[in-house]
């Protein structure tokens, strides 16, 4: 057997896990925990990327002796480096507000239907390209030599290496789909300059071992291998489905339901219906559309500092079904008093207020569970995918009443686990490129299904 330290980091924690792996085992150990968070300045939402630095560092140094490592984060986020490889100011976190009027500008310059084409996401407002369109001009993108999405930064502070890994690098609106290529068209119709990018890397390729200075604080001769590193590209490979009949939904802040292609499916019909095609290890299509996710209780629990989510959760099961909302509406995005607004929806939709909190847990469970399940369906029409079943991983596997009334909703069984498929995914591929697995991802995942605990959700006629 051999262990890899898997760095995940999400939008409002990240973990240090590690994963003892060998040809009949899997299993992963929690060795540090650390919140991560918006911080408010006053020129907009950051992220504190060297306390979060600090926190990879003492996770990683509780591991222990590792053959790898490998990191994992959100998408589209990003840091700039100068001419000596000096940061220049803390990320700009996606949820900031600075980004909500470029859309027309990056349009006027290349309709979104040749984006489409070129690159094939689905439009957000807060994608890596409309947040460069957001700071052409400014003094820091002048002074920018390299552009670094966030697991890359922590790559490069841990080894050197300038890169840019490719499942991440598909969600910067500057990828091209086909080829998998830095798109020069897109670059040159927004104003970005193919010197800042750096070059692209495969899930699974060595990096090197890290830097002098972090040998004696980490300890042991660990190389650091570049993962699936965006976040859903490692959960998908820890999916324990038949890709061929299967819908996946990795469920935490955010909700990225999709099916896993070999193709892209760049209709104009899939453009219509915001659906993305993102890349995923060994050269999958990750063909999926955002929903909210559990950002919404996030919220309402940040709202409530005294409140228990299981109880309410237990409470909300006995419930009736309640008025439903767009889980989707952009006015939810940005932090703030969530069960506020979301009261505020049902009123302008002329539906029936929900004032306790048990009411308005299920009012969103609900609302989440039909938004999923529409997804669902969507994503099947648009790829021509005979979807049988639905795997959920990630944390909103442990939301019974999720997964139950996800059942319900698509009249799908829902097979839930596992919740770690992040790291999991992190995990397994290092292990490939390390030697201690072989095989292509149905050997992975048939690894998953044999060795993690599942649970299967039948709907209720």
């Amino acid at each position: 057997m051999t262990r890899h330290a898997a760095v995940d980091l999400g939008a409002s924690g990240g973990r240090v896990i590690v994963g003892e792996v060998g040809p009949d085992h899997l299993a992963l150990h929690e060795v540090s925990r650390f919140p991560n968070g918006a911080v408010p300045l006053p020129d907009g939402l950051h992220w504190d990327v060297l306390a979060l630095y600090r926190a990879c560092l003492d996770g990683l140094a509780r591991a222990g002796d590792v053959t790898t490592i490998g990191v994992d984060s959100w998408a589209v986020d990003y840091g700039l480096l100068d001419e000596s490889g000096a940061l220049l100011g803390n990320p700009h976190h996606y949820r900031d507000q600075r980004t909500e009027t470029v859309a027309d500008k990056v349009h006027g310059r290349m309709p979104f239907e040749q984006l489409y084409e070129h690159t094939g996401l689905q439009f957000l407002p807060f994608t890596t390209i409309y947040q460069l369109a957001a700071a052409e001009g400014t003094p820091q993108l002048r002074q920018a030599r390299t552009l670094l999405l966030i697991p890359d930064l922590i790559t490069y502070w841990l080894t050197g290496v300038v890169g840019a890994e490719l499942t991440n690098a598909s969600t910067t609106g500057l990828l091209d789909v086909r080829s998998h290529e830095w798109c020069v068209p897109v670059l040159q119709a927004c104003g970005v300059t193919r010197a800042l990018l750096p070059p692209l890397l495969a899930a699974g390729e060595p990096l090197g071992p890290l830097v002098p200075a972090l040998r004696s604080e980490i300890g042991g001769r660990a190389t650091v291998v570049a993962v699936g590193s965006h976040d859903t590209a490692s959960a998908v490979v820890a999916v324990p489905m038949d890709a061929e009949r299967s819908a996946y939904i990795s469920l935490g802040t955010w909700g990225l339901v999709g099916v896993e292609l070999e193709q892209p499916v760049l209709t104009a019909a899939s453009r219509e219906a915001n659906f993305t095609n993102e890349l995923g290890v060994d050269g999958r299509v990750r063909y999926l559309r955002n929903v909210m996710g559990l950002w919404l209780l996030q919220e309402c629990l940040r709202s409530w500092p005294d409140a228990d989510l299981p109880a309410l959760l237990a409470a909300a099961a006995e419930r009736p079904r309640g008025p439903v909302f767009d889980v989707d509406d952009a006015r939810l995005l940005p932090p703030g008093d969530m069960p506020t607004r979301i009261r505020r929806q049902l009123a302008e939709a002329g539906q029936p207020s929900v004032e306790d909190r048990a009411a308005l847990v299920r009012c969103i469970v609900d609302s989440l569970a039909d938004a999923l399940a529409r997804a669902v369906a969507d994503a099947a029409r648009l790829s021509g995918r005979d979807v049988r079943v639905v795997h959920v991983v990630g944390g909103g596997a442990q939301n019974e009443l999720l997964c139950q009334l996800l059942a319900d909703s698509l009249e799908l069984p829902v097979v839930a686990g596992p919740v770690e498929a992040t790291a999991m995914g992190n995990v397994l591929a290092q292990a490939r490129s390390h030697g201690t697995l072989v095989g292509d991802l149905e050997e992975l995942r048939g690894l998953v299904r044999e060795t993690q605990p599942l649970r299967r959700f039948e709907p209720r006629r």
